[in-house]
């Protein structure tokens, strides 16, 4: 693990360095796929970057009201760059919020903008299996295995490693882009649906488990209901992507 990276007399918190470089590829890959759907790259960049913004302050407020006193005795915590105080569901709410608003005002088209938004998402997802890795957090379960590693006073399962090569293996899927037409929300709806495949698979070597009454992981109950609307939804899309196709078609012409 490497929580922290000395530089003279700066000290850096890897976990943090490592989101941010996922953030930055991501916007990168997202602007990059928007100008092959034809959509506006800076309209696509204000979009990822206010969401994050809601993203970030809703989830540090979220978990500033789970532990109160804490910040009560330092209210400047609220704005460390520390991310292990933040509530990531809160955060993600309020950054879907942002998005859904942003989007809205500037009448930006759903399924292409979410096919924009498809490449970046899953670059962010490795990024973040290397924060884990960097932090510690998300340790696997015991294990005597050859390949485990020794953290938390025990040989556990890599569990960063699996959720990171996961992730990395996603990002190659969805770049090839295997199903759905260009511009159809498919290829976004790829990147839920793979992410969440994956996290009821891995959580079964997890460590840190949220255990619900009748010993099921609240993870992988969460992951089954998003994998089954992703697929739903998926199907829905896939029947009516050719209309979205041909508009796109007849967009390039016009701009031709």
């Amino acid at each position: 693990m490497l929580p922290f990276i000395q530089l003279g007399p700066f000290t850096l918190q890897a976990p943090g360095l490592a989101l941010l470089m996922g953030v930055w590829l991501g916007l990168s890959l997202s602007e990059k796929e928007a100008i092959k759907l034809k959509l506006d790259p800076d309209q696509i960049y204000n979009l990822i970057f206010y969401g994050l913004v809601a993203g970030v302050v809703g989830a540090r407020l979220g978990y500033a009201l789970q532990y109160p006193r804490a910040y009560l005795d330092s209210p400047w915590s609220l704005v460390a760059l520390t991310p292990n105080t933040l509530a990531p569901e809160i955060g993600l709410l309020f950054a879907i919020i942002a998005a859904l608003i942003y989007g809205k005002r500037q009448k930006m088209l759903l399924r292409p903008t979410l096919d924009a938004l498809a490449p970046g998402l899953a670059a962010f997802m490795v990024s973040f299996g290397v924060a884990h890795f960097m932090s510690g957090d998300a340790f696997g379960a015991p294990t005597k295995l050859p390949w485990a590693i020794y953290l938390w006073d025990d040989y556990r399962h890599p569990s960063q490693v699996y959720e990171t090569l996961a992730a990395m293996i996603i990002l190659l899927v969805v770049w090839r882009r295997p199903l759905g037409q260009r511009g159809g929300g498919v290829n976004f709806l790829w990147v839920v649906a793979l992410s969440a495949a994956t996290r009821i698979f891995l959580e079964a070597f997890r460590g840190d488990s949220v255990i619900w009454v009748g010993g099921f992981r609240a993870a992988q109950v969460s992951g089954v209901v998003v994998l089954a609307a992703s697929l739903w939804l998926m199907r829905r899309w896939s029947h009516s992507a050719s209309t979205v196709e041909e508009k796109l078609i007849i967009q390039t012409k016009g701009d031709s």
